[in-house]
């Protein structure tokens, strides 16, 4: 037996309003941008005259929510907006093209609204006891770009061909001065495109002249037309400029504006560099366009982001800091071996005023018997501080001999000192040993700076307090990448250039932000009914019953004034229980 069901039949429509739990997610977004300052959301100027702009509010929240339920197209979005009702009762029952969700979420306005989102994200926490200001966390990871992996375009390359280019200019030029084709040029505009396009307008003139030259000719000229030959001449060289080297010259300087300093970048998204990702199903190390994302975290939650196209980590730890927002709340800084440098430690200590847990590169290695016994190695000699002298395993006295400094390519110097093998050892035998196999005098090189700051950094791993909070990173930043990628689903970006996929990568993290604050504020009535302790009162005459309600150890996280009232509004709809007259009474625990 089946249930009545006629098609074409009367409808009646009921109007009824829905609503959303008072735990619901759609809430905790809803009450956190509404926190954000109406100055901020509307920074941006805009037009007075036309159609008015969707407001910044309600599209960051319908952002928000998308990718908290994992939706990152535009047109899925705009789905979600007529068919989800938690959607329709954040959006208000408003409806978007998603012409105007992806122009909005692309915009420099919304880069801008994401960045201060996470100032006060931030701010929230540490109101609410949340964030200990102890350490900060950071890390990196790889993710791939939206782009054809096979769209590379490599910087040696190009400047292998582009020389070869420049030669083959030069000589055709060379060859033009000399029968007096063009006029001469100067030296920087010869190899350029604007050079070879001047050249080309030049036997353009020269043809046409030629052209009308020989409109006057007789039909029959005996041995043939010269003016007839120097024109095929002149049109295969015009030929050849216009139609390969011109074009080429364009490509190959768009590429080296492109590059940035950078070995690579993809044809379908120039802001995507070639990088091993971690996800290497083949395992052999696979090149493909990506970016690399730089997180802070702390208590797992993501406190700042950036994005860079370099996929070297330590190149981009002291960028990341200084436009890091709220650097003054934490007093460490942990971080992997990737990050460990002299540039960093340096930038670290001195001008942010910070102590680094960050080990070095060879710092594991370091800690190793094996290392420790190795004599050859000249952090084992033995070295005479008041005499400043070294004495290898092999009985050589090492002498300082100057100072030196090095300048590596991005411009950071180094201060080194020489240590050169004395010309007179002890015996005839320690004088062939000081010398190399070629007869020229052994040396080594000393980075007193850096030496100092390992010395550091060791004492500081080697410390009660600094394994603490270093054993901490594991279970810190680690995860949220986890979660990002396998929760998320966000192994690929999903917009193309690195504005856009920034305020995309920063839409994920903002989401599971929330989704994270969310779930923790669910789940603290279960644990604080453990911790509540319950007094009731009955009143005789009046018949009233009074329950008081005393929480311990909890002070800092319900009572501290916050940006916005969220953790309140949640505690308040969710704690309260049904009673005549409730009053609350706080003990510090």
């Amino acid at each position: 037996m089946y249930q009545n069901y006629i098609t074409g039949q009367t409808e009646f429509v009921l109007n009824f309003d829905f609503n959303v739990p008072k735990t619901h997610l759609v809430r905790l977004i809803d009450a956190f941008v509404d926190s954000i300052p109406a100055e901020v959301l509307l920074s941006e100027k805009v037009a007075t005259t036309g159609r008015p702009l969707s407001h910044p509010a309600i599209m960051l929240k319908i952002l928000l929510f998308a990718y908290a339920r994992q939706t990152y197209s535009g047109r899925k979005i705009e789905t979600m907006l007529v068919e989800n009702l938690p959607m329709r009762w954040l959006a208000r029952d408003h409806t978007y093209s998603y012409h105007t969700i992806n122009n909005f979420r692309s915009s420099q306005h919304a880069a801008n609204l994401i960045k201060r989102a996470f100032v006060y994200f931030t701010m929230s926490l540490t109101d609410h006891g949340l964030v200990k200001k102890d350490a900060l966390f950071i890390d990196g990871t790889k993710v791939q770009a939206d782009a054809n992996k096979y769209s590379f375009t490599w910087r040696k390359s190009v400047e292998k061909y582009h020389a070869k280019l420049k030669q083959d200019i030069n000589a055709m030029y060379d060859e033009l001065i000399e029968k007096k084709v063009i006029q001469a040029m100067k030296p920087e505009l010869i190899e350029s495109s604007e050079g070879l396009e001047t050249m080309t307008d030049q036997l353009e003139k020269q043809i046409g002249q030629l052209n009308e030259e020989i409109k006057k000719e007789p039909k029959v000229i005996k041995g043939g037309s010269v003016k007839k030959q120097r024109r095929r001449f002149l049109k295969k060289l015009h030929r050849k400029l216009k139609q390969d080297m011109v074009p080429r010259a364009k490509k190959y300087e768009e590429a080296e504006t492109v590059f940035q300093g950078r070995n690579s970048f993809s044809k379908t998204d120039h802001d995507a560099t070639f990088m091993c990702m971690k996800e290497d199903s083949m395992k052999n190390r696979e090149l493909k366009p990506g970016y690399n994302l730089q997180i802070a975290t702390h208590n797992q939650f993501v406190l700042d982001y950036a994005l860079f196209s370099n996929p070297t980590d330590t190149r981009t730890l002291v960028p990341f800091l200084k436009q890091f927002h709220c650097l003054n709340f934490f007093e460490h800084i942990v971080a992997d071996a990737g990050y460990g440098s002299e540039y960093n430690y340096t930038t670290i200590i001195d001008q942010f005023e910070k102590q680094p847990i960050i080990p070095y590169t060879t710092y594991q290695k370091e800690q190793k018997r094996k290392f420790k016994n190795d004599s050859t190695k000249p952090q084992n000699w033995q070295y005479n501080a008041k005499d400043d002298y070294y004495i290898d395993h092999l009985g050589v006295r090492f002498g300082f001999a100057r100072y030196s400094q090095r300048t590596d390519r991005y411009g950071f110097t180094r201060d080194l000192k020489l240590y050169r093998a004395d010309k007179h050892q002890l015996s005839a035998e320690l004088d062939q040993l000081a010398k190399t196999p070629s007869g020229r005098l052994r040396y080594i090189q000393v980075n007193p700076t850096w030496n100092y700051f390992k010395a550091q950094v060791k004492e500081t791993l080697s410390s009660d307090e600094g394994q603490a909070i270093y054993r901490r990173r594991k279970f810190d930043v680690e995860p949220v990448f986890g979660r990002m990628k396998r929760d998320f689903g966000v192994r690929r970006t999903h917009l193309r250039g690195q504005q856009t996929v920034e305020n995309d990568i920063g839409l994920v993290l903002m989401a599971m932000n929330l989704t994270k604050l969310g779930k923790m504020i669910t789940n603290y009535p279960a644990i604080l009914k453990k911790q509540v302790k319950i007094r009731t009162t009955i009143f005789v005459k009046t018949k009233i019953m009074v329950r008081i309600f005393i929480f311990r150890g909890l002070r800092n996280l319900v009572f501290s004034r916050p940006h916005f009232l969220l953790l309140s509004y949640f505690f308040s709809s969710t704690w309260r229980l049904n009673t005549f007259s409730p009053a609350l009474t706080f003990v510090p625990g």
